[in-house]
Order: C-alpha cells, then sequence, then structure tokens
C-alpha cells in the first residue's frame, strides 16, 4: 500500500470524490459543491496532468480556475508517463496541503482507478524486467499500440477491461506483471487486498444514457471549433510523439490521422464520437462496481440541499450521507 496520510487520515474530515463518466457534468457540479463548502478540487482525470493539452482533454477553464483552486492540471509533460503511484502521490501532497489550510479537498475526476488508489491503496507488483520491457515495447512498435492490448485481453481480461485500448503503457505493465508471476494481474491485485488509506464520501453523476451521449456529441463539436486540431497540430509540431503516453488521450490519435491525410475532418470527429461514448461505457462498468458511490442525476442536482446534509453529519468529520437515487446509469 502506498503511504499517505499515516496517522492522520482516519483522524481527518473524508475527502469527497465526485466521479462519473466523460461529458456528464462533473466539473460544474464540483465547482458549485467547492463553493459551497469551502474546498478546493484535485483532479483526477489522467490526462488532464498533461501540459498544453487543454482543448482535448476538457480542462477547466481560466474562469473556472479562478472561482476554485485546482491541484494536478498541468504536471508533466505529453510524452512523460504517468502513472497511479505517481497520482497517489501527488494527491497525498495536495490534500495534506488543503487540509492544512482549513478548506475541504474535492476528488474529481472519471478515471477510476486513481481515485481508488488514492482512497484504498494502491498495489504495485514485482519489479519490472527491463529485457521483457524491451520486447514488449517492441511488439508494439511493429504491430502498433492495440497489440499489447489484444494480449491483455488473451491472458488478463479483467485488467483489459479495466484499461484502454490505446494505452500501451498500462497495458504493458500489466502484461509484464502476468508473464513475470505466472497469473493475470488483476487476480494478483484482487487477493493482494487494499485496508484503505482515506476515509471518503463517494458522489457519482450520471444521465440517461441518450442524454449522455447526445452531450458528448455536442462536446467534441465544441472541442473542435475551439481549436483542437491546431492544438494537436502544436503538439506535433513541439516534438510530441503521437504514441507517447499524454496523446492516448480519447480525440489526439484521431485527429492525427486527419492531420496526416488519412482521415477527412468529419471522419476523423465521427470516430471521436464513438470513442467517448465507449469510453463513457467503460467508465460507467468501472464506477458500477463500486457500491460506495451514491448517485446523482446530474440534472438538477440540488447542491445546496446536498451540502445540508453533508455538514448535518457531523460538519464534514465522519459523514453518512443518505443520497436518493433518483437515476442509475
Amino acid at each position: 500500500m502506498t503511504g499517505g496520510e499515516s496517522g492522520t487520515a482516519r483522524e481527518a474530515p473524508p475527502l469527497i470524490c465526485v466521479v462519473g463518466p466523460t461529458g456528464v457534468g462533473k466539473t460544474e457540479f464540483a465547482l458549485e459543491l467547492a463553493e459551497a463548502i469551502g474546498g478546493e478540487i484535485v483532479n483526477a482525470d489522467s490526462r488532464q496532468v498533461y501540459r498544453g493539452m487543454d482543448i482535448g482533454t476538457a480542462k477547466p477553464t481560466p474562469e473556472e480556475r479562478a472561482r476554485v483552486p485546482h491541484h494536478l492540471l498541468d504536471v508533466v509533460a505529453p510524452g512523460e508517463p504517468f502513472s497511479a503511484g505517481t497520482f497517489v502521490r501527488l494527491a497525498d501532497a495536495a490534500v495534506a496541503d488543503i487540509r492544512a489550510r482549513g478548506r475541504v479537498p474535492l476528488v474529481v475526476g472519471g478515471t477510476g482507478l486513481y481515485v481508488r488508489a488514492l482512497v484504498d491503496g494502491f498495489w504495485n507488483g514485482p519489479p519490472g524486467a527491463p529485457g521483457l520491457r524491451t520486447a514488449l515495447a517492441g511488439v508494439a512498435e511493429r504491430r502498433g499500440p492495440g497489440e499489447l492490448h489484444r494480449m491483455l485481453g488473451r491472458l488478463d481480461p479483467a485488467s483489459a477491461t479495466a484499461i484502454h485500448p490505446h494505452d500501451a503503457y498500462k497495458a504493458g505493465r500489466a502484461l509484464e506483471v502476468t508473464l513475470l508471476t505466472g497469473r493475470p494481474a488483476s487476480a494478483l491485485k484482487a487477493a493482494h487486498g487494499f485496508p484503505g488509506r482515506h476515509e471518503a464520501v463517494w458522489l457519482g453523476l450520471t444521465r440517461p444514457r441518450a442524454e449522455l451521449y447526445a452531450r458528448i456529441d455536442r462536446r467534441v463539436d465544441q472541442m473542435l471549433d475551439a481549436g483542437w486540431v491546431e492544438e494537436t497540430r502544436r503538439l506535433l509540431q513541439a516534438g510530441v510523439d503521437p504514441s507517447g503516453p499524454g496523446m492516448n488521450a480519447v480525440g489526439y490519435r484521431e485527429i492525427v490521422r486527419h492531420l496526416r491525410g488519412e482521415w477527412g475532418l468529419g471522419e476523423a470527429a465521427a470516430a471521436i464520437r464513438k470513442a467517448s461514448r465507449n469510453y463513457a461505457k467503460r467508465q460507467f462498468t468501472w464506477f458500477l462496481k463500486d457500491a460506495r458511490i451514491h448517485w446523482l442525476e446530474a440534472v438538477g442536482v440540488p447542491v445546496r440541499a446536498l451540502v445540508g446534509r453533508l455538514l448535518r453529519s457531523n460538519q464534514l468529520g465522519v459523514m453518512r450521507v443518505d443520497v436518493s437515487v433518483r437515476q442509475t446509469p
């Protein structure tokens, strides 16, 4: 288990984790909630940590960041790997800083692995084998980044379900663990057990599926209108590898294919919409397995009333939130 606020995590007010699929409205909800309770937001989106990737990751705008302080945005270059272990280390520091100033930490994002690792603990697995890692990297280079995910799907379907098909880094690490130990990485993680690191209240946002997909489609169009293609062009001109860690974010590789002349813009946009909807499905699959999440329909969430319930529950100490489920995914 990764170290955190040892000895203090149980005594401190719990984290408020706001999760849900892409495009559901987490940013707007979290801003209103943070303003109501004196909170600050710790980003838990695995692509918003990358500098220069603003439009394509739907990063909070300067105006939104001025409303509420944000942490863990723009912390690494697009070519640098960023792991769940790194996230936990940086998030622990941000949470401690927020609490030290008498504020409330809200962990907000759709990367379920990151939020769960922060709250429950993180399993690092066996040390890597440089020779095996080099061999797997060679496979990805020759056959494309999706080949590692396909291999993982045959050896460890559970891990493959939790990892994006384009994320060669995570797929490679899961393959590495599976091949080194002879057991699926997912089974080893499950057997490890996680005693917990932070008390947390989990709030999940959802919408009717058709409405969510329509929002996703509109947002893709808005992001393209806002200059997503030019943002991608600037990243490539700055030397960012299109197969690098940051560029695994949904949409960037499709735009790279457009810039290479392989796809027209309309074809790329359609592929991004489809990939985004599929990503939302995977996020729902991940979060629905966690019974701790109190699901809220994102349309018209009564934030002030919700805050009242939180405050009445031991003044944000050990919260016992009774949130009625109005719409489940």
